[in-house]
């Protein structure tokens, strides 16, 4: 039997600030249909490939949660036997999963990365950040006024549209790369995103490092701009300069990164650190921007850009009460992201004083951890498999996320999901072999034994297809059932509905009040 905490223990100990890694094991969209505020989404069929970055001390206490709605699939106790294999020494089940969080009162959350996004709107009700509307944005383009815009997204979401004449600049980015002692006092510097978070933590980033010329937030980004008639830019790929002089941008982010309480420490307080590392959960984050990133990386630090640890701090860290060290090249966009951090209740943030000097390999790619190596499995090669399924006398289910199955997978191929697996194999035609495929195929090879029948792994995955020069089909049929893995945001995309965008703006506005009747945050806007 699986231990469990009750909802109250649960609560306890999040509000406590002691260490716990609260884990949703369901599919990101039920999951996004309504979840606990700080409840990480760790989908059961994806443990081997995640946790050991998001969770990475074993002992830690491990709390799992799922809906518990009678439908029979046991995802927690599933979850908790194969954490157990996987060395996890103090994993519960939270008692009834979401009905019984319910029940018990606590609040439930839709949509991902809450925590993230109820803070930026937690800053700007409690630091009222200056904003402006689209219609009075685009009055003064059309007026010709002097008006700098910053989209504070990653470039490839900026790239897909943005407000006409932004440059893009992600978040942690701002106060690096706007070039404050080049602007006109009187411009106005406006930041946008796709909604509002984004755009309020990058416009506060600005004004608590002291930029001396006017700052606006976009009041909701380009679902704000869109609502109101206007276009979007489309494929636009202009980016904010390279730092020059980083004089100004340090001091100001040091002196932000001081007033939230960030510890900076050297390379000897780095390793006193990683002494501790088997009773105090540690994170390491390289927080440089991607093109940074690709010229070389440092090994001991998962490369997370500034801004989306900020707004997406659940998909990388999995552990409340944890220890985080960050780090950069120049010390500007490690101290802002640690800032906004501390503010987000993070009690023990750290910046690499020294930065990743001397600590940059140049040559190997950065891979994530893994828990344990995949096992061994019944391989097949791609020219066999070509062969048998000339023949018809195969039949090959793809284990890939459904965006990643619709973008190419082995012509023929079925989706399935891995935590539904045999189930998902039973209603796929014909009797005979099946292979199964995953991008790499390490998720396949810890898949097979869960087939329910005999199953033979794709030698390298569909990587190893594409890559020997057999051609990919593309689109989302035939599905074993329905894909329920990924939650398309309303904010992603040019093709969402005005009632998806309105809906979206109006939820995001509500959670500051949800925070209030949840009562677990520990938000502390400086």
């Amino acid at each position: 039997m699986v231990p469990t905490l009750s909802p109250a223990e649960v609560r306890a100990r999040l509000r406590s600030g002691a260490e716990i890694a609260f884990l949703d094991v369901r599919e990101e969209g039920p999951y996004s249909r309504g979840q606990p505020l700080f409840a990480v989404n760790l989908p059961l069929g994806r443990i081997e490939e995640r946790v050991a970055a998001l969770v990475p001390r074993r002992s830690v206490p491990v709390a799992l949660f799922d809906a518990d709605d009678g439908g029979g699939e046991g995802l927690a106790g599933r979850a908790a036997a194969r954490l157990a294999l996987l060395g996890y020494t103090d994993v519960a089940a939270v008692e009834g999963g979401l009905a019984g969080w319910r029940a018990a009162g606590g609040e439930v959350f839709r949509d991902v990365g809450v925590p993230s996004k109820a803070f930026g709107e937690w800053v700007e009700a409690h630091r009222h950040t200056p904003m402006i509307d689209a219609d009075d944005l685009a009055g003064l383009i059309a007026a010709g006024s002097d008006v700098r815009i910053f989209d504070s997204r990653p470039f490839d979401e900026y790239r897909v549209m943005t407000i006409p004449g932004a440059v893009n600049c992600p978040g942690a980015e701002l106060v690096r790369r706007v070039p404050a002692p080049d602007l006109s006092p009187g411009t106005l510097v406006v930041v946008t995103c796709a909604g509002r978070t984004r755009s309020i933590i990058g416009a506060q980033s600005l004004i608590n490092a002291g930029l001396s010329n006017p700052v606006r937030a976009l009041r909701n980004g380009t679902i704000g701009w869109t609502l109101a008639g206007r276009s979007l830019e489309l494929g636009a790929t202009r980016r904010a300069p390279a730092p020059g002089e980083t004089g100004w941008s340090r001091a100001a982010a040091h002196r932000v990164a001081g007033r939230a309480g960030v510890r900076f420490i050297d390379r000897a307080g780095l390793a006193r650190l990683e002494t501790e590392a088997d009773v105090r959960t540690l994170y390491r984050f390289d927080v440089r921007a991607p093109e940074e990133v690709l010229r070389g990386h440092a090994s001991a630090f998962a490369p997370v850009p500034g801004g989306q640890l900020v707004q997406a701090t659940d998909e990388h860290v999995g552990v409340r009460g944890a220890r985080l060290v960050l780090a950069d090249g120049d010390g500007v966009a490690a101290a802002m992201t640690a800032s906004w951090l501390r503010q987000m209740g993070w009690d023990e943030v750290f910046v690499l004083e020294d930065g990743l000097a001397g600590l940059i390999d140049r040559d190997t790619p950065w891979r994530p951890p893994r828990a344990a190596p995949a096992p061994d499995a019944d391989e097949i090669g791609t020219a066999e498999l070509e062969a048998l399924l000339a023949a018809q006398a195969v039949t090959v289910a793809d284990l890939a996320l459904s965006p990643v199955y619709r973008a190419g997978h082995v012509p023929g191929a079925w989706f399935a999901a891995r935590w539904r697996l045999a189930r998902d194999l039973a209603v796929m035609p014909g009797r005979g072999p099946v292979v199964l495929t995953s991008p790499d195929g390490t998720l396949a090879r810890w898949a097979a034994a869960e087939a329910g029948r005999p199953v033979r792994v794709l030698a390298g995955g569909t990587a190893a297809w594409s890559a020997s020069g057999r051609p990919l089909e593309r689109g989302g049929w035939p599905c074993a059932s329905e894909p329920d893995d990924v939650y398309r945001r309303p904010y992603e995309g040019t093709d969402n509905s005005e009632a998806a965008m309105r809906g979206y703006i109006a939820w995001e506005l509500g959670l500051v009040g949800q925070i209030c009747r949840d009562g677990t945050a520990a938000f502390r806007p400086v």
